[in-house]
């Protein structure tokens, strides 16, 4: 395993020094979590970052009705609990295992900081990637309240293009090779995944997308 812990995978979460984590995890062993466990709940003490090595959690919190919000859908290489290095004391969101083997390495807060201490670097990127978290979270809870199912669908598209699209040389379409299944993606936009799946059949026809099970194209013809 790498030092990294496959964050060169994902350029937005490079923001650990490569010299000392290999010598923390010496000491140090990954809690696992089967589907539905949870990691922590609402006002659990944010004492805590987290980073995925294996599996998928979601973030998220419930209404005062019950009814459950998804927040975010995360997977490996990336970090969650970050809000603990703002002064955050308490959770406000949960975090729940959803793969039957999820591998998480939990980091103190205090770990975290003396990584800040000693590179200026590190404390740079941990802090813009708390800032274009929060924005992203924004956005998607304004589009929930106030767009249409099909409007989210479609920036939901282009933010997963933003994450794990590219450009084809052959055709010009941007394709996206994501981890989400339809339930996942369902949850994210507020929708039913009978639903979803009524919305990718109709974008497909209007030859604004092609998709199957593996990736999702923006065809070029549809800019």
């Amino acid at each position: 395993m790498s030092a990294l812990w496959y964050f060169e995978e994902v350029n937005l979460f490079k923001i650990l020094c490569p010299h000392k984590y290999p010598a923390y995890k010496k000491t140090h062993e990954n809690d696992v979590y089967k589907k539905s466990d949870y990691i922590y709940f609402t006002d659990d003490n944010a004492n805590k970052i987290y980073l995925i090595d294996q599996g998928k959690v979601k973030l998220g919190y419930y209404t005062e009705t019950g009814e459950e919000v998804i927040k975010a859908i995360l997977t490996k290489g990336e970090i969650f609990g970050e809000k603990a290095l703002l002064g955050i004391d308490k959770r406000n969101e949960f975090a729940q295992s959803i793969d039957n083997t999820t591998s998480i390495c939990p980091v103190s807060k205090d770990t975290m900081f003396e990584l800040m201490r000693d590179n200026a670097s590190i404390s740079f990127k941990i802090y813009k990637f708390i800032g274009l978290r929060i924005k992203r979270l924004e956005r998607r809870l304004e589009l929930l309240l106030f767009k249409d199912a099909k409007t989210r669908l479609l920036e939901f598209l282009d933010e997963l293009c933003e994450d794990y699209g590219y450009e084809c040389d052959q055709t010009g379409d941007h394709v996206i090779k994501h981890p989400y299944t339809q339930k996942d993606i369902a949850s994210l936009i507020g929708t039913s995944r009978p639903t979803l799946n009524s919305l990718l059949n109709e974008l497909k026809q209007e030859k604004i997308i092609d998709f199957n099970r593996k990736e999702i194209r923006l065809l070029k013809n549809s800019a």
